[in-house]
């Protein structure tokens, strides 16, 4: 007798994964071929069946065994384990009950020529959509999980934060949608910013389970602790957990959800990354670049030419002059050498432009860009290089400098580009499209839109956001004009924030935007000076006093926290 069981994803318990077939099959209870090998209970429970010889063996059991399809690369069944359990405890029969997991191997057709090579994989299946939710954005957990998931080596392909909609909610989550709860939970992830990713596999297998020794506290010792674990045969690999369950055993999976079904995530990337077809293969990276004061001085504009035409966008740039210990640290490699403390003297006369450039694989063609440290060295060998074009007289040095990594990057601009919050709102007048438009306009300004949230407006809350004007006379035609429909509240974070968010922004009057700063938000939606589109704290005590008012769980960047500066590169703790 052959017994197919499926069980349904709501049996497997309430995680993402896929579902699970467990196949039965008894010969005669009191007769059959005793079973031989290491598939056998009396060695033990659990017996991996990874060859054909393993079985045909299998088939010939006495008594009743389990076939655990799955488990090799999404985890035992938690619905099934109390029943297993149970079963043997009862029959206390070696014979009677055998359990076994398939191990994908590898039951070829004999009659089925594939030309000696594996099946394909499809791309399709390399993907996830992972969603980190509302209340891990609002505290900033959602940095240590994208890290967690980039340590066990899962890459995160494309990345965005944006407010899902109720639609969008309801499609992701339609499994759940015949929980009670399922109303509050919608309203509760259109509350505020949710994360979304698309997340591969990567290309590291991981050990096999023979390599490494048995934890008692994971799951999969969980059903058979009484057991030893299943040794892989040599040579064997087991596939990489799923992220979901790798997302579970960090204790984290509470904070997002994981889709893995493959029509499902295509469905997805096309609704929250229709771009992503054409920008997977990309691989923007972001790092500073400074280029020091004589060059600075003389020769700006043909540096930022030509790095402009070399394909690197200009994020940010302001002109910093640097301290003796930040010029000893950036020049720690020419510190034994005569010119050090002329060189240093020289750094810190006059200001440097410092530079947040972003590019398709920017680090490594940035550091092919400027090319070596020493002048010498630059002009033998890499002629039309930086260092070659614009040296200096008297400098025998390199007269720019890039990031050595991309962690040194991203540490080095929170120095140089210390974070600032300011307070966005968008006004009741605009339509679905010119929110996108303008949510657009803000990315490319490279503002991170670290909270967000869609609000109707009562009197209390235009007034936590327009607390100085209350007293004047147009205060009223402001609250009766914000009340009217629902508003798009943010944060927007970035380097010097405050200001150049009103310079987005542009002229109150969208007239005198239209003339003075024609491609400003409010010169392309503003209606009229009530109507005109935007609104945006005047400076930074306003906005961290609206911020706090509006979001009260918001947790402010401290920049203070990466002031501490240890040699031989910037590092910042």
């Amino acid at each position: 007798m052959v017994l197919l069981l499926s069980l349904s994803r709501d049996q497997r318990g309430p995680t993402s994964r896929p579902l699970g077939f467990y196949l039965l099959r008894a010969q005669g209870i009191n007769g059959g071929q005793k079973a031989r090998g290491p598939v056998t209970a009396a060695s033990f429970l659990q017996a991996v069946v990874n060859t054909q010889s393993l079985w045909d063996e299998m088939l010939q059991n006495k008594g009743l065994t389990v076939i655990d399809v799955y488990q090799a690369w999404c985890g035992p069944c938690k619905a099934m384990q109390t029943l297993f359990r149970k079963l043997k405890n009862e029959l206390n029969e070696d014979e009677l009950l055998h359990f076994a997991v398939y191990h994908e191997i590898l039951f070829v057709d004999p009659d089925e020529d594939d030309g000696g090579e594996a099946p394909s994989e499809s791309v399709d299946q390399l993907y996830c959509i992972t969603i980190i939710k509302p209340d891990a954005v609002t505290s900033r957990k959602s940095q240590e999980i994208k890290q967690k998931i980039i340590k066990a080596g899962f890459v995160i392909e494309m990345e965005d934060k944006r407010l899902l909609t109720e639609q969008q909610v309801r499609d992701f989550y339609h499994r759940i949608a015949d929980q009670p709860d399922f109303e509050e939970f919608v309203l509760f992830m259109t509350s505020g910013l949710s994360h979304i990713l698309v997340v591969s596999q990567g290309n590291e297998e991981q050990p096999t389970l023979g390599e490494t020794r048995p934890n008692p506290e994971t799951e999969d010792e969980e059903i058979y602790e009484d057991h030893p674990a299943v040794v892989i045969p040599p040579g064997m690999k087991k596939k990489r957990d799923s992220l979901q369950e790798y997302l579970e055993r960090q204790h984290i999976s509470q904070f997002c959800d994981v889709e893995e079904t493959v029509t499902n995530v295509n469905h997805f990337i096309d609704v929250f990354f229709p771009d992503f077809k054409n920008m997977k293969n990309l691989k923007l990276e972001k790092i500073l670049a400074l280029l020091w004061p004589a060059l600075f001085q003389e020769k700006k504009e043909d540096v930022l030419k030509i790095i402009e035409d070399e394909g690197f966008k200009i994020l940010m740039q302001r002109q910093i002059v640097l301290s003796k210990e930040e010029a000893q640290t950036l020049c720690k490699e020419y510190e034994n050498e005569d010119y050090f403390g002329k060189l240093i003297e020289k750094m810190t006369s006059a200001p440097s432009l410092a530079l947040v450039l972003v590019r398709d694989h920017g680090l490594q063609h940035w550091k092919e860009l400027i090319g070596p440290s020493s002048v010498q060295k630059a002009k033998e060998s890499v002629p039309e290089s930086f260092c070659a074009q614009f040296a200096m007289e008297g400098l025998p040095i390199n007269q720019l400098y890039g990031s050595d990594s991309l962690e040194a990057a991203e540490r080095e601009i929170q120095y140089f580009f210390p974070p600032q919050s300011t307070l966005a709102l968008l006004k009741p007048h605009l339509t679905q499209e010119q929110r996108e438009e303008i949510l657009k306009l803000i990315r490319e300004a490279g503002f991170e839109i670290t909270q967000m949230k869609e609000m109707l407006l009562n009197e209390e809350e235009v007034e936590k956001i327009y607390s100085k004007i209350k007293g004047k006379d147009f205060y009223q035609d402001v609250l009766e004009m914000l009340t009217e429909g629902p508003s798009l509240v943010m944060v927007l974070t970035r380097w010097n924030a405050v200001s150049d968010w009103r310079r987005l922004m542009g002229p109150v009057e969208p007239e005198e935007a239209k003339l003075l700063s024609p491609d400003s938000i409010r010169a392309r939606f503003g209606r009229s000076i009530l109507k005109n589109a935007v609104h945006g704290s005047s400076n930074t005590y306003e906005a961290m006093e609206s911020i706090n008012r509006i979001f009260e769980d918001f947790v402010p960047e401290n920049p203070e926290r990466n002031l501490k500066m240890e040699r031989p590169i910037l590092k910042f703790t």
